[in-house]
């Protein structure tokens, strides 16, 4: 008879053809039997009836990662299920791929042209909204992650006004991506919609792409038409500067973000005061928050420290090679990393306080300090070496939260545009703020993205004279909240009072 080891084994090399390297399958793909193995293992959970999502029995109890990680697979299959290529993603929608919105939506609307109207209620609160239409499905529809959504000029033609009101970034950025407007204008001629036309003239207008708006405006006039331009947008000015073409909507989103939350920093730091310190008195305020820093920062990560562990790291106490309990130890793998980490990064302070230019000790930094960080769970054969070699090439999901790091094959691009921000930033506790978000933002590395972007933000903290601020453990629920709410609202204003705070109760 066959051991219940070898029975989930068989359950899960189903599961493994049936879901065929994805994270969505049918209920009915996988037998009665190996379904109620695998759910009962934790292998999988179910999204809503007749349909489960691949899981990990590691994952805590509760978290949406996986879900919004496989959220727009779980629609591309349940469309096809239910309605083959007879749909249509909305306008909005549509923009948002186009986009490569990393927020993963609440709702999803989509028409159809067979009988129906009801809205299919998901995970986390998320839903789609299924409605008929009279209209036949766009005829210049295209396929994105197996989905079929209207193509960029169609998209953006059958915006509602109220989607540049509501969300004037991803509005901005649809807009820049269009390079010339004759894909506009076909459709808007096909239409015969002249009132669309004068909101994109006003929207290209206020965008300062006067050729855009030009063309559009002659040509609509050119055949009869009378136009009368109205701006759709309420913000005062577009957060990029009216010669940008967006090639990467990646790229376009980072900027728009550091220009919309710079301002908010500012404002909250304008009489925080800061202080001239030499480097030798610096160091060692660093060295003496060592142990608070390192608990509190790898606390906030989930690992399992303590000051005793820290200290013992610190004393070079633990070795793997001569102990098998500590060689099979992640915490104290995981806290020497760390305290490589720290050392290196205390040696680009100490560059920066004598006179380096701080992004010059970034550029030439952060990655040591990620290789520092995760060298002894190499050594102690835990991770692969190939874990050293920099930025990510997989995908990432974060825990709790609707942001979805931007793909493997962006960041490159991210990054250079996030060096170059920091760069050109002259404002010290603004490069610490944005650059510790932005970085999480982008999420570069596998793992310890978190701990580098507190590491950005001690640096450059430094170097505008601020103190080194622990974040602590205690407010952890807070931090990440802050963070949440940066990345799905673009409000940042509860990031930078959390570190404000913290930094006011610096020891």
């Amino acid at each position: 008879m066959a051991t219940q080891n070898e029975n989930l084994a068989r359950a899960l090399e189903a599961l493994r053809k049936a879901s065929n390297g994805g994270g969505i399958l049918r209920s009915s793909d996988l037998s009665i039997t190996y379904r109620t193995r695998l759910l009962k293992a934790g292998f999988l959970e179910e999204v809503m009836n007749g349909w489960l999502m691949v899981v990990s029995p590691a994952a805590p109890e509760g978290t949406s990662a996986t879900w919004y990680g496989c959220f727009w697979e779980f629609i591309s299959k349940y469309l096809e299920s239910r309605f083959g290529d007879d749909y249509c993603l909305s306008a909005e929608a549509s923009i948002r791929l186009h986009i490569a919105s990393t927020l993963i939506p609440t709702q999803v609307s989509v028409t159809v042209q067979q009988p129906a109207g009801q809205t299919v209620k998901l995970k986390y609160g998320t839903s789609i909204f299924i409605y008929q239409t009279k209209e036949a499905l766009p005829a210049n529809r295209i396929k994105s992650q197996g989905l079929w959504i209207m193509d960029l000029a169609m998209a953006i033609c059958r915006l509602s006004p109220t989607f540049y009101r509501t969300s004037p970034d991803d509005a901005e950025i649809a807009l820049r991506m269009i390079r010339e407007p004759s894909s506009l204008l076909r459709v808007l001629f096909e239409q015969n919609n002249v009132v669309v036309a004068g909101r994109l003239i006003g929207a290209y207008e206020f965008l300062g792409q006067y050729q855009i708006s030009s063309q559009i405006k002659q040509a609509m006039e050119s055949a009869g038409n009378i136009v009368r331009v109205s701006n759709p947008f309420e913000n005062p000015e577009p957060l990029l500067s009216g010669n940008t073409r967006v090639l990467s909507p990646h790229v376009a989103r980072i900027k728009m973000l550091w220009a919309e939350m710079r301002p908010q920093i500012l404002k909250a730091f304008q009489e925080f005061p800061t202080r001239s310190i030499a480097s030798g008195a610096y160091l060692a305020e660093m060295e003496a928050r060592y142990v608070a820093d390192a608990y509190n920062s790898l606390s906030i990560e989930g690992y399992r420290v303590t000051p005793e562990l820290i200290e013992k790291v610190r004393a070079n106490i633990w070795d793997p090679s001569a102990s098998e309990i500590d060689s099979q130890e992640l915490n104290a793998i995981t806290a020497r990393g760390y305290y490589q980490a720290f050392q290196s990064v205390k040696a680009s302070i100490a560059e920066i306080l004598d006179g380096r230019s701080y992004i010059d000790a970034l550029e030439n930094g952060f990655q040591t300090w990620y290789r520092e960080m995760f060298s002894p769970a190499v050594r102690a054969g835990i991770l692969q070496a190939n874990q050293l070699a920099g930025y990510r090439d997989v995908p990432v999901y974060l825990r709790g939260s609707r942001h979805v790091p931007p793909a493997a094959d962006s960041i490159v691009d991210c990054m250079e545009a996030y060096l170059d921000l920091m760069r050109n930033e002259n404002e010290a506790i603004v490069r610490a703020l944005l650059g510790h978000f932005i970085f999480v933002y982008i999420h570069p590395y596998p793992d310890g993205n978190g701990r580098i972007a507190r590491f950005i933000m001690n640096t450059a903290l430094a170097s505008g004279g601020y103190p080194w601020t622990v974040i602590r453990q205690a407010r952890r629920d807070e931090y990440l909240a802050s963070l949440e709410e940066a990345s799905a609202n673009h409000n940042l204003q509860p990031f930078t009072e959390f570190v404000l705070k913290e930094m006011r109760e610096v020891d």
